[in-house]
């Protein structure tokens, strides 16, 4: 069974989208190309939110997730948005193991909320012959409600281990931590000029948005809970009526980026 089954429609309803912030940066470290297709690979997209954010500033587009019910809800998100001299290509794909069109470099690559699933190594090696000399890979993403804190964060993450284990699930199995920096494997690749910038995001959240986020997630995905899924969010619902009583639940959380280029020769 897949990371993520059954939890497209959440991802794309309940996942937060890229903010306006981390789009302006992705878009100004992004070569210009005046006499060209403007070219980006999102890598991992899910349900697409990068390539949504990115439509407008971006020609020749390819997204490959392994997911195929998650590049369906991109389909079906992306199509009607995709303005008209554009191009748009969904590759069913781990990153792995995708191999892009004859002669086709991308100006920017992008890995959102998804590197740590990847070999991350050998998936930079693999991003040397599919970016341009003068192209960027762009890893990125915000806090994961597994990290908590808040209070009513760290409420619901206790939750969740009552009904699943002290340990982070990831599917079947438990979610293996890095211990060391995207900045620093970067540093180790051929993109291995590497810059940070940190956007921060303001949210509110409300208890069915809570939920709909977890069930997004491959530590608490809806068949995880089995015949307890109700009383899972019963049990969630009651947690977070303590926090609030206008069920609105604020976050401070925030986008890291790391940009990696080839060192000029």
């Amino acid at each position: 069974m897949n990371l993520f089954t059954g939890t497209a429609t959440y991802y794309r309803q309940f996942r937060p989208g890229i903010p306006e912030g981390v789009t302006t940066v992705l878009d100004q470290i992004t070569p210009a190309r005046p006499k060209g297709p403007r070219r980006l690979l999102d890598v991992g997209t899910g349900t697409g939110l990068v390539v949504e954010a990115l439509l407008a500033r971006f020609d020749d587009i390819i997204a490959i997730d392994s997911d195929a019910e998650m590049l369906a809800a991109a389909e079906s998100a992306l199509r009607p948005r995709l303005p008209g001299s554009s191009r748009l290509l969904l590759v069913e794909s781990t990153a792995e193991n995708f191999v892009p069109p004859a002669d086709w470099q991308a100006d920017l690559v992008t890995i959102c909320r998804a590197f740590h699933w990847l070999d991350q190594g050998a998936v930079l090696n693999l991003l040397d012959s599919q970016v341009a000399s003068d192209g960027v890979v762009a890893i990125f993403g915000d806090n994961s409600f597994w990290a908590a804190g808040s209070p009513w964060k760290e409420a619901v993450r206790d939750v969740i281990k009552i009904f699943l284990g002290e340990e982070r699930r990831a599917g079947s199995g438990t979610f293996q931590h890095h211990n060391r920096s995207y900045s620093e494997i970067m540093e180790e690749s051929p993109f291995n000029r590497v810059e940070e910038v940190r956007v921060p995001v303001q949210r509110t959240w409300t208890s069915e948005s809570i939920l709909g986020h977890l069930y997004s997630t491959s530590f608490a995905a809806p068949h995880l809970f089995g015949d307890r899924l109700e009383e899972f969010e019963k049990a969630v619902r009651n947690q977070l009526a303590e926090f609030s009583d206008n069920d609105t639940f604020p976050e401070d959380n925030e986008f890291l980026i790391r940009l990696g280029r080839r060192s000029q020769t």
